[in-house]
């Protein structure tokens, strides 16, 4: 038994054909993407209705940079060192990653109200399942998709930036759209990789749970982004 291996959530005792074999691995990566997400809603909640966020934030200095920058640190991390690391180590680095961000995120509350983000939420999920669905079962490449949506999502992220000194609300509706379109179509693109990721690796393994929660964060930030663009879409601030 590989101790270094943490426990899995489905079993591949029956996963002996190419198609079921990726089954599985999509099935285990969307499973820690939900485990991931359910983290980042509890510390999340927890951190806004408690005060700890605004405790933390309110302290000054470099506190609210540490917050807002360290999830990205937990990502370099994982992917720097998925050769490096343990399944074990990279799972632990997984579920931190879905706790600091959660607290990043504590601000959604305040923000926003309770039942506008709960209404937010059931329609990402909806639009993610129906576009996990699709780059799951559809028979066309998405590759060519998939490399101008990274080339669109770079430009968001430089219009955000020009944004954030510009403070144009136009441009801000123009870049949530934006938002929208391209982290929708990631989704599909991102499932159809994983899908193939599954059909090549040997289920079980080691390296095959290391993939599965990389593939994982990959779904987790589609899903977070996804829903953060149409929460400044559709959101009723407080």
């Amino acid at each position: 038994m590989n101790t270094n291996q943490p426990p899995r959530i489905f079993d591949d005792a029956y996963a002996t054909s190419e198609g079921s074999l990726a089954k599985n691995f999509v099935a285990n990566v969307f499973s820690w993407m939900v485990v991931g997400l359910l983290i980042t809603g509890f510390v999340a909640s927890y951190a806004a209705s408690s005060g700890l966020y605004a405790q933390l934030v309110g302290s000054g200095g470099l506190m609210m940079w540490v917050i807002m920058l360290s999830p990205f640190a937990f990502i370099i991390a994982m992917n720097a060192g998925l050769q490096k690391f343990s399944a074990t180590t990279l799972t632990v680095l997984f579920l931190a990653f879905s706790g600091v961000m959660g607290l990043s995120l504590s601000s959604v509350f305040l923000v926003y109200s309770l039942g506008s983000i709960t209404q937010v939420f059931l329609i990402t999920a909806g639009t993610f399942a129906v576009m996990a669905f699709a780059g799951y079962t559809t028979s066309m490449d998405l590759s060519k998709l998939g490399s101008l949506l990274f080339m669109a999502l770079i430009g968001i992220i430089i219009a955000s930036v020009v944004n954030f000194f510009m403070q144009s609300s136009m441009m801000d509706f123009i870049i949530s759209v934006g938002g929208v379109l391209i982290f929708t179509g990631l989704t599909a693109y991102d499932t159809q990789r994983i899908k193939r990721i599954g059909a090549g690796v040997e289920y079980g393994t080691s390296g095959a749970t290391k993939l599965a929660i990389l593939a994982a964060v990959s779904l987790y930030l589609n899903f977070v982004n996804l829903f953060l663009f149409l929460l400044r879409l559709l959101g009723g601030r407080n």
